[in-house]
C-alpha cells in the first residue's frame, strides 16, 4: 500500500510540474504572438503619427498581405479628405469674388450719391461686406483646420509680420520686440497663424504708446503629442482695458474706440480660429499696463 501511495504521489508531482510548464509555455507563446503579431499595427500607428505631425503624407512601407487593405483604405481616406478641403477652398474663393465685387460697386456708387440716402446705403453695404468677410473667413477656417499633417514653423512667420507692421505704423514709431525659439512649430496652416498673429500685432500697434512685446513658449517633450500646446503672448504698453471691456471687445464687430481704423472683427476672428484648432484666446493685463492676449495653440 505504501508503494502504491508513493506511485500516486510521484505521478501527481510529475503531472503538476508538466501542467505548470505547459501553462508557462502557453503564456510565453501567447505573449510572443501578441508582441510580434501586432507589430504591423504598431507600424501603422507610427505612420499615422508621422502624418499627423507633418513628417509624411501617406502610410508607407511594406505590410503583411492581411494588413495591406487597411493601409490602402487609410491612404485613400487621407487623399479624399485633402480633395474635399481643396474643393471647399475653391468654392469659398469663388463665393468671395461673387459677393464682394458687387458690394464694393454698391458702396462706391452710394458714396458718390449726395444726401442721406447715399450715406445710409453705403453704411449698410459696408456692414454687409464686413459680415460677408467674417463668414467667408469662418468658412475658410472650417476648410483648413481639419487638414491632417500641416506643420508651420513660427519664427519664419513672425519676422515678416513684424517688419510689415512696423512700416504700417511708422508714424507712431512703435517698437515691436519678439522672442521665439527656433524649434517652435504650430500644428496647423501657415495662413491661419499669420492671420491670428497679424490681427493681434496690428491691434497692439494701434493702442501701444511705444512698445509691443511678442513671446512664444514651446512645450516640453513630455506628454502625448496631441496635448502639447504652444503659448503665444502679445502685449502692449497702451491704456489697457477693464474686465468688462475685455468681454466687449471679444465680440464680433465690437470696438471701444470708433476712431480707430478697422471693422472690429480682429479679436473675434482670432478667437474663432484658436477655438477651431482646439486652442484658447485669453485677454488680460500686460506687464506694462496694456492689453495682453495669450494664445494656446496645438504644437507640433
Amino acid at each position: 500500500l505504501d508503494w502504491l501511495e508513493h506511485l500516486v504521489s510521484n505521478f501527481r508531482n510529475r503531472l503538476t510540474t508538466a501542467l505548470a510548464l505547459a501553462g508557462i509555455g502557453l503564456v510565453a507563446v501567447t505573449l510572443f504572438q501578441v508582441r510580434f503579431g501586432l507589430l504591423p499595427l504598431r507600424r501603422i500607428e507610427r505612420g499615422l503619427a508621422n502624418i499627423r505631425s507633418g513628417e509624411a503624407n501617406t502610410l508607407q512601407g511594406e505590410l503583411p498581405a492581411e494588413i495591406e487593405p487597411l493601409q490602402f483604405e487609410l491612404n485613400e481616406l487621407i487623399r479624399s479628405n485633402q480633395e474635399i478641403v481643396d474643393r471647399a477652398r475653391r468654392h469659398v474663393g469663388n463665393l468671395a469674388h461673387a459677393l464682394k465685387t458687387p458690394l464694393a460697386v454698391i458702396t462706391n456708387e452710394a458714396r458718390e450719391e449726395k444726401g442721406g440716402f447715399g450715406a445710409k446705403v453705403a453704411k449698410q453695404a459696408q456692414i454687409m461686406s464686413d459680415n460677408v468677410s467674417h463668414y467667408l473667413d469662418r468658412a475658410r477656417m472650417a476648410a483648413r483646420v481639419n487638414v491632417i499633417g500641416r506643420v508651420t514653423p513660427v519664427a519664419p512667420v513672425i519676422g515678416p509680420l513684424v517688419r510689415t507692421l512696423q512700416r504700417i505704423h511708422h508714424e507712431k514709431n512703435v517698437e515691436i520686440s519678439s522672442e521665439c525659439p527656433p524649434d517652435a512649430c504650430f500644428r496647423g496652416e501657415r495662413q491661419d497663424l499669420e492671420e491670428m498673429l497679424g490681427n493681434l500685432l496690428d491691434n497692439a500697434c494701434k493702442w501701444a504708446r511705444r512698445n509691443v512685446d511678442l513671446s512664444v513658449g514651446v512645450p516640453s517633450d513630455s506628454g502625448p503629442v496631441h496635448r502639447r500646446r504652444l503659448t503665444i503672448r502679445v502685449s502692449d504698453d497702451g491704456p489697457g482695458v477693464s474686465e468688462e471691456q475685455r468681454a466687449t471687445i471679444a465680440k464680433r464687430g465690437m470696438r471701444l474706440d470708433e476712431t480707430k481704423a478697422g471693422s472690429g472683427l480682429g479679436l473675434s476672428i482670432v478667437t474663432d480660429l484658436a477655438q477651431s484648432y482646439g486652442g484658447t484666446c485669453e485677454l488680460g493685463r500686460g506687464p506694462k499696463g496694456g492689453l495682453s492676449v495669450c494664445l494656446q495653440l496645438p504644437a507640433a
